[in-house]
């Protein structure tokens, strides 16, 4: 326990790096992802090449290089120095906006095309007939798959270790350096990333009962 009590201020400094980056990456993704997800399914033909376009760009490159370009390239465009927590936070919400849009899409095409159809029949616009009709349908079979996706940012939060952000993906380095064993510091990494991964399922098991009930 020495490793925990003997550097409590950099455990400290490196969780609160990790869940800054899943909160903010989170935050940004659904926003994106919903608005992404909504172009996906939109009647309107330039929308949907748009959101396909970008689902297929940014989903089939690796993060690390959506990472390296908001680290080192968008600085330099914009001619300004960034923070490289807010950099990486970017990066992630971007890249996993992908997911959350196309989660979002495999909900909406669970609601029967009927129902929006006959929606439309009686007037409503698109952005009423997704608010009020497909969306509260959709939102029960979208809970499972997209709390997959928010574990897997979770995890992904490491990949920000290699670009200057201190998180605990990067703590090993960290504490290295300080003589602390390497291993036992990875275990309890992997032990921290179990217990927040078992606290996101026992949140989408209230969700999924909320819903449930709401039903």
């Amino acid at each position: 326990m020495g490793v925990i009590t003997d550097n409590g201020d950099l455990w400290a400094e490196a969780i609160g790096g990790t869940i800054a980056l899943f909160v903010g990456g989170g935050v940004i993704a659904l926003v994106l992802g919903f608005i992404v997800g909504a172009m996906r399914v939109s009647p309107i033909p330039i929308a949907r090449s748009v959101g396909a376009v970008y689902v297929n760009w940014i989903r089939n490159t690796p993060l690390t290089l959506v990472m390296f370009f908001f680290a080192f390239c968008l600085p330099i465009l914009l001619r300004e120095r960034i923070n490289p927590l807010v950099l990486a936070t970017a990066a992630l919400g971007v890249y996993t906006a992908t997911y959350v849009a196309e989660t979002i899409r495999a909900g909406i095409n669970t609601v029967p095309v009927g129902q929006a159809e006959a929606a439309r029949a009686i007037g409503l616009t698109f952005g009423q007939v997704m608010t009020l009709v497909v969306l509260p349908q959709a939102t029960r079979s979208v809970i499972p798959p997209m709390m997959s996706v928010f574990i897997a940012l979770l995890k992904n939060t490491t990949v920000a270790a290699g670009f200057s952000v201190l998180n605990l993906g990067s703590i090993r380095n960290w504490l290295s350096e300080r003589g602390e064993n390497s291993l036992v510091v990875l275990l309890l990494v992997a032990a921290i990333f179990v217990v927040l991964v078992l606290l996101l399922a026992w949140l989408q098991r209230i969700m999924e009962n909320k819903w449930r009930v709401a039903r």
